[in-house]
């Protein structure tokens, strides 16, 4: 089927009049949605970390409903802490705030990180992570899905 040029300017009238309504609802949800900023050490809830963690584990919501996609959360360890062997339904984005870790995912060298770096967790890879500061170290993670940790029994590459 050939289309001639009439139905190729109507044809893409159509995907310009989609392109722009799909854009307009994409600001209609975004404005629905408040701007947020605030100072983590002021206004930072913390409380315990998934069970799976040993004590002395913090995490504090930041952004969202951690049993939602899309929350932002810190999480933060004494120094000399051993994060164990886990994995995430969800990837993870993180960047480290305050201390040096070192983290390593399975079948993955060693990464020793310093503030400001970051690093991308894919989901269900197995990871663990030992802050390696003489000060506590945090992290700030941005999850896809809901916030989980599931611990990994298995032996890490």
């Amino acid at each position: 089927m050939t289309l001639n040029a009439s139905a190729l300017r109507i044809a893409a009238t159509c995907i310009g009049l989609a392109a722009i309504a799909n854009c307009a609802a994409g600001v209609a949800q975004t404005a629905q949605e408040k701007p947020l900023a605030i100072t983590p050490a002021a206004a930072t809830q913390w409380g315990p970390c998934p069970p799976i963690f040993p004590n002395g584990c913090q995490i504090a919501v930041l952004h969202g409903d951690p049993a939602k996609p899309n929350a932002d959360v810190f999480l933060r360890v004494p120094a000399g802490y051993e994060i164990p062997a886990h994995t995430h339904t969800s990837p993870e984005r993180m960047v480290l705030v305050e201390g040096q870790l070192r983290v390593r995912y399975d079948g993955a060298g060693e990464e020793m990180l310093s503030v400001g770096e970051y690093a991308y967790g894919p989901a269900r890879l197995p990871h663990v992570a030992r802050c390696m500061s003489s000060t506590q170290c945090t992290l700030f993670i941005a999850f896809e899905g809901p916030v989980d940790a599931i611990a990994h029994e298995g032996a890490m590459q």
